[in-house]
């Protein structure tokens, strides 16, 4: 047993009211300069809907994710390294910016420099990318709010794995809100799918990043992604991705999206997982059995055995502390009601979500029933199989008992709690209905509804001893093993040593952004990183060149 520790994110959707400030605080902080007016790397979607880019979750069109062999053993569902090879000068499988959209901005000028009419003068769109003008067609957030319309939900790739029947009453179904990161996946297939092994997974905290100075720009990254979070800078000609704001957790405190969302929906924590059982839970052979499989690697912190191997593997102590009081491994495993977002991609993603019950009790209450009674609720969620069908697709591969069972709980607590709001006396029989007692419900409420920013927000700081790992490591991917799938052979990191990441790095970037030319200070020549130095010998540009002694006699 390797442990290893992951921070991870759980969503409450049914908290979620589509606002978008976590969207546009995370451009104002991250995406905010040149090449990224398109990158969006938090995007609230409107479910059922096409998502961001277009159809992204179409994997039969974009190729992301895993697959198995015929052997039953993991491969890149785009190609491997012999297909990567033969196509890295032309890779078709990813969207194009009008999958995205041609980000825009206004001729503001026109307002101030326009002579004197009858007429008011306009606006007009001009392109980002062009200069020129443009007409505006698609967005990250196109449609919003039109859920199940007719002109919107056919091009719903999820949409289209449930029957025609369910299809036609979408309309009258329900709507709700999906707020999308990077996923960090333990099993993360931009990673395998990088030619440059520019990206890679933080061994201490499990996040996924990209090297600046390895990436080449071949994108075949963004081909690899499933949920297509790998976007690519044209300024720059490298790819970008949510960093799940490293900077903010290393000191302990929460993602900007996190400190930001109106509705306190998010909660991030640490999980311990075993790394040597990666490869065969994503490898189970039926996808409706890939929510188990994902669950079985992720490990209780309170186990002794657990804790003494994570104490081999170099885990301190605080992190281990921070595990056991982590809100993510409450809401998966002590209360049972989160699930991972497209499990049968075979990614292992880790930030997973709690499904809405809204549409249920909206259609309840639109019948005229009572939407909060324990019995309606309960019976609604067995029959009305259009909501269930639908989030089963998007969080289970497609089984829908464990979303019907996570659905039932928050249904009992919901009606748990409203006994004890109006002054009844508890009813016990509605906890033991879905297996909890009525102290396991009021402590999921709290955690749910009212829990303080200590509680949604467990996050341990980073150690200062471990300030070269932050810096310079690159572990690559989870399946990197001796014949495996993963980043080996003659792409990866076994490509040749890793490039480090350090501060004169970000300063080259800088120029690089606010350079006229793309080319322009793409090396700071003449310039010697003395973070990087190790002691030995004299670095080329570490002192001014020997000037030759002129003889005199």
């Amino acid at each position: 047993m390797r442990v290893m520790a992951q921070l991870a994110m759980v969503m409450n959707l049914d908290k979620c009211i589509g606002c978008h400030t976590c969207s546009v605080t995370c451009k104002q902080a991250w995406t905010n300069r040149a090449g990224t007016e398109y990158v969006w790397f938090n995007n609230v979607e409107t479910r059922p809907g096409q998502g961001y880019p277009r159809t992204y979750q179409d994997q039969e069109r974009w190729r992301g994710g895993w697959e198995l062999n015929r052997r039953g053993r993991l491969r890149l569902k785009a190609g491997g390294r012999l297909k990567k090879l033969l196509t890295i000068f032309a890779n078709p499988l990813m969207p194009s910016i009008g999958d995205y959209y041609e980000p825009w901005t206004y001729d503001y000028d026109r307002l101030f420099s326009a002579p004197a009419t009858e007429d008011t003068p306009v606006a007009r769109p001009r392109s980002l990318i062009s200069g020129e003008p443009t007409k505006i067609t698609w967005s990250a957030n196109w449609d919003d709010n039109l859920a199940g319309g007719p002109e919107l939900a056919p091009g719903d790739p999820v949409l289209k794995r449930v029957s025609d029947q369910v299809r036609l009453e979408f309309e009258r179904a329900f709507m709700f809100y999906l707020p999308r990161i990077c996923e960090h996946c333990l099993n993360p297939s931009c990673v395998a799918s990088c030619p440059s092994g520019a990206l890679y997974k933080r061994s201490e905290d499990g996040i996924v990043l990209v090297d600046q100075d390895r990436c080449r720009g071949w994108r075949m990254c963004v081909t690899g992604c499933p949920y297509k979070k790998v976007y690519f800078n044209h300024r720059t000609g490298k790819a970008e991705k949510c960093t799940f704001c490293f900077p903010r957790v290393e000191v302990g405190i929460p993602t900007v999206c996190s400190e930001t969302c109106v509705g306190r929906l998010r909660y991030i924590g640490l999980v311990l997982y075993d790394a040597d059982r990666v490869a065969e839970a994503a490898a189970v052979p039926e996808e409706k059995d890939l929510f188990e499989a994902q669950k079985s690697v992720l490990l209780d912190p309170h186990d002794p055995r657990v804790a003494d191997a994570a104490r081999r593997s170099g885990i301190p102590e605080d992190w281990l502390e921070a595990a056991g009081r982590s809100p993510i491994h409450k809401l998966i495993f002590t209360y049972g009601v989160a699930l991972p977002l497209h499990p049968e991609f075979r990614t292992m993603p880790m930030v997973w979500y709690i499904p809405p019950l809204s549409p249920v009790v909206d259609v309840l209450r639109d019948t005229g029933h009572d939407g909060e009674d324990a019995g309606n609720l309960f019976g609604a969620i067995d029959a009305l199989r259009i909501p269930v069908g639908y989030l089963a697709e998007l969080f289970t591969a497609g089984d829908v008992e464990p979303v019907r069972a996570v659905l039932r709980r928050l249904a009992a607590m919901r009606s748990y709690m409203r006994r004890l709001n109006l002054g009844q006396e508890p009813d016990e029989s509605i906890a033991a209905g879905v297996g909890m007692t009525g102290e396991q419900v009021e402590a999921m409420h709290r955690l749910l509804a009212v829990a303080p920013y200590g509680e949604r927000y467990v996050i341990p700081k980073a150690h200062a001893e471990q300030g070269a790992q932050l810096e310079e490591l690159a572990t690559g991917c989870s399946l990197d093993y001796a014949g495996g799938p993963g980043m080996t052979g003659p792409f990866g990191e076994a490509s040749g040593p890793p490039a480090p990441v350090a501060v004169e790095n970000f300063h080259a970037l800088r120029q690089r952004q606010a350079g006229d030319e793309l080319d322009e200070a793409d090396e700071l020549r003449g310039r010697v990183n003395l973070l990087n130095w190790d002691g030995k010998g004299t670095p080329e540009g570490l002192f001014p060149p020997k000037r030759k002694r002129q003889d005199n006699s």
